[in-house]
């Protein structure tokens, strides 16, 4: 591929993604906007869902929420207001309507509308104070508080419901961004799997951290068959460099080793294969303290072999620039096209044939032995026995040496 195929990030009009050789788009378990692609069918228990009945409902969607919301106070205002109509009707109060010696229940109660209104008026407290209980009805009074104790429920939950589904940080994610490929290319000499995340914020994700997951099916020993079996990518667990201080836009990296599932995968075997990278970024959000996920995914269509991404962060005058024009842009360098496994033992083998070629003209060159026991005329030098004999003879003399005396006469030891 040439310098105008490097950049392949900039869209997908350059480069096919998520399709197969023959042209078929490949299924994916995670879309690239961190949707999960999966879809629960035949759920038999469908009753378990009522018993967190809180987390139902700020789990459905916006219209169905706020149509829940709508009924949840519309129904309790006209249930309240038909046991109001009853109340009244059943004491006679809409019988002697106008009638000033008569004294219902609720003044100004003359019907079901106005029941409607009045039950309105007290499950909000407004108090118009045209409607009014008598304190002569006592069976009013406890429906009132009744009314006031339920309403007061019914507040709390929906408009806990409603800001918690507020609150969630799911929007905070969508400033959370991937690179829309994958690279592999040689840093420090080994080969890496490489992708970038970047925030479009100024604040910041606290305590941010990065993991991988690689989805792809598998056959056991035994014949047994994983359709999506989930394999961990090591991006800096060991060293703590899934750790993230993300203020900038990161290269995160994962080290081809004999731990990582891509040891024994080359250029040519990445394009036959069938997998999923599935990258997973969590924090807290700096100004409400609630953790945040965001989530996306690289077919193995979308890893670029050879290629590294470039540079989007410059020192301007007194501060950093970030250029995101630049994030998804990646160009081509050289890379080897066998795998991380084939490409240790090639490098292995020539430290060998370098360190031998080293040693050989070290042990021609070394000069040939005159002590005694050595052979003349042969290339070998002296033997285990000859250094022996030659450290014996050395220890003699320096033993004659000390028993002599400086004026050449023995000692008393020597004689």
């Amino acid at each position: 591929m040439g310098r105008d195929g490097a950049y392949c990030g900039l869209g997908a009009s350059q480069c096919t993604e998520g399709r197969g050789s023959g042209g078929r788009r490949k299924q994916r378990y995670v879309e690239k906007n961190g949707k999960c692609n999966v879809q629960h069918g035949n759920m038999l228990e469908t009753y378990r869902y009522l018993t967190d009945i809180f987390t139902t409902l700020v789990d459905l969607r916006w219209r169905v929420s706020l149509l829940v919301f709508v009924l949840a106070y519309t129904l309790t205002w006209l249930s309240f207001g038909l046991v109001w109509w009853f109340l009244a009707y059943c004491r006679g109060d809409l019988e002697h309507v106008g009638d000033k010696a008569w004294t219902p229940c609720v003044h100004n109660l003359n019907g079901f509308v106005s029941a409607f209104l009045f039950s309105i008026e007290t499950e909000t407290t407004i108090g118009y104070g045209f409607r009014v209980i008598a304190d002569s009805c006592p069976l009013g009074i406890a429906l009132l508080l009744l009314q006031a104790i339920l309403g007061s429920m019914v507040n709390a939950f929906m408009v806990g419901c409603m800001f918690v589904k507020i609150s969630q940080p799911t929007k905070r994610a969508e400033t959370l961004v991937f690179s829309d490929r994958a690279v592999v290319s040689p840093r420090d000499g080994r080969l890496c799997l490489m992708f970038r995340v970047g925030d479009l914020r100024r604040s910041h994700i606290v305590e941010a951290s990065i993991r991988a997951k690689l989805i792809r099916s598998k056959q056991t020993a035994e014949g047994e068959f994983i359709p999506l079996d989930q394999t961990d990518v090591g991006v800096g667990l060991e060293t703590g460099d899934d750790r993230l201080f993300l203020v900038s836009p990161l290269i995160i990296a994962h080290e081809i080793d004999d731990r990582s599932p891509f040891w024994e995968m080359s250029k040519d075997r990445l394009r036959a294969e069938d997998f999923e990278i599935v990258v997973i970024l969590e924090g807290m959000v700096e100004a409400t303290g609630l953790t945040c996920q965001a989530r996306s995914s690289y077919l193995c269509e979308e890893v670029l072999w050879g290629y590294r991404f470039m540079s989007v962060l410059s020192l301007e005058d007194g501060h950093y620039e970030v250029d995101y024009g630049t994030f998804h842009q990646t160009f081509e360098v050289s890379t080897p096209t066998c795998s991380a496994r084939e490409l240790t033992e090639r490098l292995a083998e020539a430290e060998a044939q370098l360190y031998w070629s080293v040693a050989r003209p070290e042990a021609e060159e070394a000069p040939p032995a005159t002590g005694p026991g050595s052979v003349s005329g042969s290339g070998s030098g002296p033997t285990q026995g000859d250094r022996r004999q030659q450290q014996d003879e050395v220890e003699e003399q320096e033993r004659g040496d000390v028993d002599r005396q400086p004026n050449g006469n023995l000692n008393e030891s020597a004689l």
